[in-house]
């Protein structure tokens, strides 16, 4: 088993588990490995050292937990937000490209109030501002659509 420190275009950083080398670039090459916070294509891998356990011993040089690294502060980040993300997907009614249509009915009491999610286009999304409906766009990952392993 592989596991290798991979990152977006978008300099995303995120760790991938693979059978092999071979493994991870023919699913890198068919598109199957992208960035569980944007969804980008473009992964590359990153520098990474292996893990050797050379005995028990702890150097008193040792970096502690208290030290954030600019690294380690951006993977919080990233982390907070595919809590945010999955929360979002986990609370609300994907209704795909009908979201224009649904909000309006919310908006207008035609049907009952709840959160949805889903897609419509910056021109729908503009004329639904221009009648007071409130909408947020925030893309989302694919991958926080489906089940997750």
């Amino acid at each position: 088993m592989k596991v290798l420190d991979l990152q977006c275009g978008f300099l995303h950083v995120f760790e991938g588990w693979f059978a092999s080398e071979d493994d991870y670039l023919s699913q890198r090459e068919r598109s199957l490995v992208e960035c569980p916070v944007c969804g980008d294509a473009a992964i590359t891998k990153r520098l990474s050292a292996p893990r050797l356990n050379l005995g028990s011993v702890r150097s008193e040089t040792a970096v502690t937990d208290e030290v954030v690294s600019p690294v380690g502060l951006d993977q919080t980040l990233q982390a907070a937000w595919m809590a945010v993300a999955r929360r979002i997907v986990a609370t609300t009614e994907d209704v795909g490209n009908q979201f224009a249509e649904e909000a309006r009915k919310i908006h207008y009491g035609e049907t009952a109030e709840r959160g949805i999610r889903g897609k419509a286009s910056p021109e729908e999304t503009a004329a639904l501002h221009e009648e007071g409906i409130a909408v947020l766009s925030l893309p989302l990952p694919e991958a926080l659509k489906g089940p997750l392993q």
